[in-house]
């Protein structure tokens, strides 16, 4: 992956900083760029269990079916945040912490702060 670090004065942003709250769209490449056609494929499979779930609750199916359709999309998802979170890891945090200490500990702290956050469901 090719990392993109460009002047934060030009309203742009690295690859592996929070994009800014002003509104401004900056399209720089995350770190999971290179398996994003797999997670678009996935989210996109995710749609359609949710879609027949939709369904199974129009045509009245029997609930314990209802539930176990919806562990199976949730588990789905929990595995694409998995993955994006490995990526996130291995990409941003391990070059933030080759780049400096604290640099690799502030964004251990934002995976950190995102797993807590996921897991308070």
């Amino acid at each position: 992956m090719t990392a993109i670090i460009a002047d934060s004065d030009a309203g742009r942003v690295d690859e592996c900083s929070p994009p800014p709250r002003t509104g401004a769209s900056s399209r720089s490449a995350r770190g999971y760029a290179s398996g994003k056609e797999d997670y678009l494929r996935r989210l996109r499979k995710i749609e359609g269990q949710v879609r027949g779930l939709q369904k199974m609750i129009e045509a009245d199916t029997w609930c314990p079916d209802v539930v176990i359709q919806i562990g199976s999309a949730t588990r789905a998802l929990q595995e694409v945040a998995v993955g994006l979170l490995n990526d996130h890891i291995a990409h941003c945090v391990t070059g933030a912490a080759a780049s400096s200490p604290e640099e690799g500990e502030a964004r251990l702290a934002e995976v950190t702060a995102t797993i807590r956050q996921v897991i308070q469901l």
